[in-house]
């Protein structure tokens, strides 16, 4: 071959690489924007809740060995049975201040490594098992400046490790499965609930080699049942009898999504909440395929799914919708906005979770739009400059931003020589409508105050002003339950849009008001605190806090 046939051939291959970037660069739609809050908080944060004082309760795990944070006033921790440091002067778990972007230590005892948890109807967060000497611990931390973490040892029946929680419309709270757990129990215990109840669905979905069914995806159904995912199929559980009273198709492709093969899931918005026949639909995305945690560990690491997979689950004859995601990804988090749009965020395009098995980081979330047409509801968002994989997480703050932390695919903490080093920083992502762009459009709420106490089915005056051109077709009123997420899985998050009553009216030079009817009943919105929003032409407001009780 003569040089200059060769050299044409490789100019020829290189414009096909240049098209094909460009063609892959195109759907990096322009949107949002990453602001680094902490450069370090000395812990990656493995475990979040966001408590009604605006702080954010974080942990990861005792038995990394020593943090970067140092636990206050000289005090160390003493445990005989921890397998890093048996005397350790750090801390494993801090408490984030939203408003002040300040961090505390807090004293966790025992090991809250891959735990579950769940806020209550009075705010306190409580949070279950982990590993070694915490598999049976239940621990809680009330929303105050001074409160640290309160424990109770064996206050679990089962050892839990890798469970999923909910919040039931009782106040209790539900502990679902862990490893080797193919049950359930209750918080509070009561005299006829206090021991385990049998789920043989969980050991029906275990895969022996890789498990696929640890953090069950589970969602309350709005007719007080639990929608229950593991691995690739679904049920739904009438968890006060012990009885599956439906059982789903298995999700095309027959992939799993659960850990390790982690994909995530939302309930969509709730919405027509007065019409007594509420339709209540879930969202699944991503995971691994088949087999990619053993393939991982000798290796080969497979593409992560790109599909969705929507149904509604209050439907007589149920069925799978898919769909398929701009990019490939497993371990990334879903996250419910104020506006019921869902952000897909962190993860990994290859691998599955677990120590080392993840590569090749997603740094681009994508909007997903539920109500837009088939084939138009994703848009990729502007990238983050930091890996998120295996032990990331995510989080929706009242003010509209999405708080993101943690990555440690380490069994301590690695930052040099090393493909993901351990992240101790903490990133807001500001989706498109926080833009100042659109600030005239942005409601700003006048009543209810902030922590108002409403009931169930109420009449609700919320006033609110508006500086811009008001459509008010194209307002809403929308509360979100603040989750608890782990594992690319927020627990309990929920987000119901309130019906209205009558017009909406001026009150006032940009000042408007009007009437919304509160949720029925706690099938609908367990009791508890709530981020409340007015939305217009998907623009929310700045949140604030009720308590539905």
């Amino acid at each position: 071959m003569s040089q200059e046939r060769l050299t044409s051939l490789i100019l020829c291959f290189l414009v096909w690489q240049l098209l094909i970037n460009h063609s892959n660069a195109a759907v990096d739609a322009a949107g949002g924007s990453w602001q680094l809050l902490q450069k370090s908080i000395g812990i990656s944060a493995m475990h979040l809740q966001q408590l009604y004082d605006d702080s954010v309760i974080i942990f990861d795990r005792t038995d990394f060995g020593p943090s970067n944070l140092s636990l206050p006033d000289g005090k160390c921790r003493d445990d005989p049975n921890e397998q890093a440091l048996t005397h350790d002067c750090t801390a494993h778990s801090a408490k984030y201040s939203v408003v002040s972007n300040t961090f505390q230590a807090l004293e966790v005892l025992t090991d809250v490594w891959c735990s579950s948890g769940s806020a209550m109807p009075d705010g306190r967060l409580v949070q279950t098992g982990g590993y070694n000497d915490g598999e049976k611990n239940i621990r809680v931390v009330l929303p105050c400046p001074t409160c640290d973490w309160q424990e109770f040892p064996n206050g679990l029946t089962a050892r839990r490790w890798y469970a999923t929680n909910h919040l039931l419309p009782d106040g209790r709270q539900i502990i679902i499965g862990g490893r080797k757990q193919f049950n359930y129990e209750f918080y509070p215990k009561t005299a006829t609930t206090s021991g385990v109840f049998n789920l043989s669905f969980l050991s029906e979905t275990n895969d022996p080699s890789q498990e696929n069914n640890l953090y069950p995806f589970v969602h309350l159904n709005v007719d007080g049942n639990l929608f229950i995912f593991a691995n690739n199929r679904a049920i739904l559980l009438d968890y006060n009898n012990g009885v599956v009273v439906k059982t789903y198709p298995q999700i095309p492709g027959a992939d799993p999504r659960n850990y390790p093969s982690t994909g995530s899931s939302v309930l969509l918005p709730l919405k027509n909440l007065q019409s007594g026949n509420v339709e209540a639909e879930v969202l699944i995305c991503g995971g691994a395929p088949r087999n990619s945690y053993l393939k991982a560990q000798k290796g080969t690491f497979m593409t992560a799914l790109n599909t969705c997979g929507r149904i509604k689950i209050t439907d007589a004859s149920p069925s799978w919708v898919m769909e398929t995601m701009p990019i490939p990804r497993t371990m990334g988090d879903m996250i419910l906005l104020p506006n019921g749009n869902v952000l897909i965020i962190n993860g990994v395009q290859n691998g599955a979770a677990g120590w080392e098995l993840g590569r090749n980081a997603v740094l681009s979330p994508v909007l997903y739009q539920p109500d837009n047409p088939v084939g138009s509801r994703f848009e990729v968002q502007n990238p983050s400059t930091i890996a998120r994989a295996y032990h990331s997480t995510a989080i929706l703050l009242r003010d509209g931003q999405v708080l993101v932390g943690g990555s440690n695919p380490h069994k301590k903490y690695e930052f040099t020589n090393v493909i993901f080093p351990t992240e101790l920083s903490l990133e807001a992502f500001s989706p498109d409508y926080l833009n100042a762009g659109v600030s005239n459009l942005r409601p700003q709420i006048l009543s209810p105050r902030t922590q108002s106490q409403v009931g169930y089915g109420q009449n609700l005056l919320v006033r609110f002003s508006l500086a811009g051109q008001v459509n008010t077709s194209a307002i809403s009123v929308t509360m979100v339950a603040p989750s608890f997420t782990t594992h690319s899985f927020s627990q309990s998050q929920r987000l119901l849009v309130l019906s209205g009553i009558g017009k909406i009216l001026l009150n006032g030079k940009n000042i408007f008001q009007m009437q919304v009817i509160t949720p029925g009943s706690g099938n609908l919105a367990p009791a508890a605190f709530y981020m409340f929003y007015v939305v217009h032409q998907g623009i929310p407001s700045p949140g604030i806090w009720v308590q539905l009780q």
